[in-house]
């Protein structure tokens, strides 16, 4: 990302979810520095608050803040009606929002079921339709939404998370395709492992991944991530060499998983 990237300060606004903290506080960072006005939502308004606050005084841009919960059938058409009390046309949507799971189906409860699939697909779709049309009616726009790099490993315990990422991958792609003569173009990102809170890592052992080189850095998803966006690419998996393990993640034997599966018990949560 370079300076023909950047916009005139205030010109144009972009909407980015889960912007408290991790990758969404870096995209939020990095649209900052590109001169956008930003909205940002999420569930933890004081953190929201936290950010906004940093970057209207590092960037001296507007922000403004919008605390939902966004895992409710309701929370996309929500979202977009508080953008537009806000005065606000979205150029670009960043659905960054998500949460973490790590347990077998049959043990986790249907009302995290049901939030999980609610803030990965369907908020993310329903702010796709409602921000993507407004886009097409000013002229274009863009939209990047995360996956996960979960979905070529539908493991035991990682089920739900890894399908719901998959029906995001499959959304955006096949999106990409009908929007593009709109002038919007739309993202999947997929991303290995990323050195946040949202897996439950300790602080420590997030250093160490950074180090081992098994991690990327938020900042680091977060910039390859725009370029991508910026370019007008339909999917995007960040580091070559996790593109490289996607054929093993989806071959790998029956006899490791179930190594695997008898060793990572203790850790569904």
């Amino acid at each position: 990302m370079g300076r023909r990237e950047a916009i005139e300060k205030g010109s144009r606004t972009a909407l980015v979810t889960g912007a408290g903290s991790g990758i969404g506080r870096c995209f939020a960072e990095r649209l900052a520095a590109l001169g956008y006005r930003l909205v940002l939502a999420g569930l933890n308004g004081e953190r929201l608050e936290e950010a906004a606050a940093t970057l209207r005084e590092r960037y001296a841009v507007p922000v403004e803040v919008v605390a939902i919960d966004l895992a409710r059938p309701e929370a996309a058409r929500e979202l977009f009606l508080r953008v537009r009390e806000l005065g606000c046309r979205v150029d670009v949507l960043i659905n960054n929002a998500g949460t973490f799971s790590f347990r077998d189906v049959l043990t986790t409860p249907v009302e995290r079921i049901e939030g999980i699939l609610n803030l990965h697909a369907v908020t993310t779709l329903l702010a796709c339709r409602l921000f993507g049309e407004e886009m097409a009616r000013q002229g274009g726009g863009h939209i990047l939404n995360m996956s996960s790099y979960s979905l070529w490993m539908p493991w035991p315990g990682l089920s739900l998370y890894s399908a719901s990422k998959a029906c995001l991958r499959s959304f955006s792609v096949a999106f990409a395709k009908e929007v593009r003569e709109r002038n919007v173009y739309v993202t999947a990102v997929c991303p290995a492992g990323v050195a946040t809170d949202l897996y439950g890592l300790p602080p420590r052992w997030q250093r160490i991944g950074l180090r081992l080189g098994v991690l990327l850095s938020a900042d680091s998803c977060a910039r390859r991530a725009l370029r991508a966006l910026w370019r007008g690419r339909r999917c995007c998996v960040p580091g070559w060499w996790n593109r490289l393990f996607i054929p093993f993640c989806l071959y790998m034997p029956a006899w490791v998983l179930r190594i695997a599966r008898r060793h990572t018990m203790k850790l569904q949560r």
